[in-house]
């Protein structure tokens, strides 16, 4: 019998939690529209409206907050950054994929080396700014685990009369996630990065601000996003968007499993790049690089002895390529195609990065051998 694979790839997804499972099973075995006026109908609202409370409550949205569900984060920065309206874009350089490619007019503000956005670019690419202008700022990087400073950003927004979204997807529950706190117009939120299932999303908007929807043909989620939504796929995130701000308090506790692997790859490989180790991180994500030794080469030795990583974000239809976020932190090409991010979950145990040490530290010394007999 195949043994179950060491599942070390939590910021692509994470299982879902077991309560989730059960309160999604009877959904999908009961027919029911939450459109419809009739009793099934109802009760399928009823479970929609319950997991969008569930939500708000879990970000703080205020009452004149309005919380919209997708399909997914990707469809939700696509629905903010397209359905805004505003005539200027900007965009910090590490980005995920579907806030970088919504816009073709977007323009980049640049990230310092640990990571962290430039404020004083930011400042001044909005100095004298007349346009409507909306900023999109994410809370926490899917690939590094860096925690960016939307305090500071809203701030210059603020100042400069912008309008800013902040992709939330890798924050919730991992850091305190306060909508009117940040003082963000738009949040992503994503269902399967915190324990719940696949295919459920959320974009909210704070103060009654809305957006132009993107897909046509029906009035459902408040007229800005048709389609019969997901009912059994909502109610699981609106459950672990509840449970994931629970257990906050065990989640931070995965920093001691992330500091055990990068202490012992250190110390196996002195070189050893360990990507915004000196910047503010969230405890589960580390990103690391061994000049010399290829992502696919240990993406395949690792997969082989059944351990999952992978080398940033895994909305790339199963490519690898040196990441865009490093090379916007300056990374060398050859540095980025090495890198690795491992990144742990609520059912990740101190015996998973043992067996991830145990078998990096043979794949590095097969890859010694062979440069010494090479």
């Amino acid at each position: 019998m195949t043994p179950e694979p060491i599942y070390l790839d939590h910021n692509a997804t994470t299982p879902p939690k077991p309560a989730v499972i059960e309160a999604m099973r009877p959904l999908l075995a009961v027919a029911g529209n939450a459109s419809a006026t009739h009793r099934a109908g109802r009760a399928a609202r009823a479970a929609v409206e319950r997991a969008r409370a569930q939500v708000a409550l879990c970000v703080n949205a205020g009452p004149q907050a309005v919380a919209v569900f997708t399909s997914g984060a990707t469809e939700a920065n696509n629905l903010a950054l397209k359905g805004c309206g505003c005539e200027r874009v900007l965009v910090s350089a590490t980005e995920h994929a579907s806030v970088l490619q919504a816009r073709g007019d977007a323009e980049t503000v640049p990230v310092l080396p640990d990571g962290l956005i430039d404020l004083v670019a930011l400042d001044r690419m909005l100095e004298g700014n007349t346009r409507q202008t909306l900023l999109s700022v994410m809370l926490v990087n899917n690939e590094t685990g860096v925690i960016q400073p939307v305090d500071k950003v809203m701030e210059i927004a603020r100042k400069r009369g912008a309008l800013l979204h902040c992709d939330a997807a890798q924050a919730l529950g991992r850091v305190p996630v306060d909508i009117q706190k940040l003082g963000v117009d738009y949040m992503t939120l994503s269902s399967h990065k915190i324990g719940g299932p696949q295919g459920a999303g959320c974009l909210v908007m704070a103060n009654c601000v809305s957006v132009a929807p993107q897909i046509s043909g029906g009035g459902q989620e408040k007229n800005m996003r048709a389609g019969t939504e997901n009912i059994a796929a909502i109610a699981g995130f609106g459950l672990a968007a509840e449970l994931a701000v629970q257990d906050m308090a065990e989640y931070r506790k995965l920093a001691v499993l992330r500091d055990r692997v990068e202490a012992a790859l250190k110390k196996i490989a002195p070189a050893v790049t360990v990507f915004g180790e000196d910047a503010p991180r969230v405890a589960n994500t580390s990103m690391f690089a061994l000049p010399g030794l290829a992502a696919d080469t240990q993406m395949i030795a690792l997969d082989l002895a059944g351990i999952c990583v992978s080398n940033g974000s895994a909305c790339g239809s199963g490519t690898v390529k040196a990441s865009h976020v490093l090379k916007a932190m300056g990374a060398e090409e050859g540095v980025a195609s090495c890198a690795l991010r491992v990144s742990f979950g609520w059912n990740s145990t101190a015996a998973d990065a043992d067996a991830f040490i145990q078998k990096w530290a043979e794949i590095h010394q097969r890859t010694q051998r062979r440069a010494s007999h090479g």
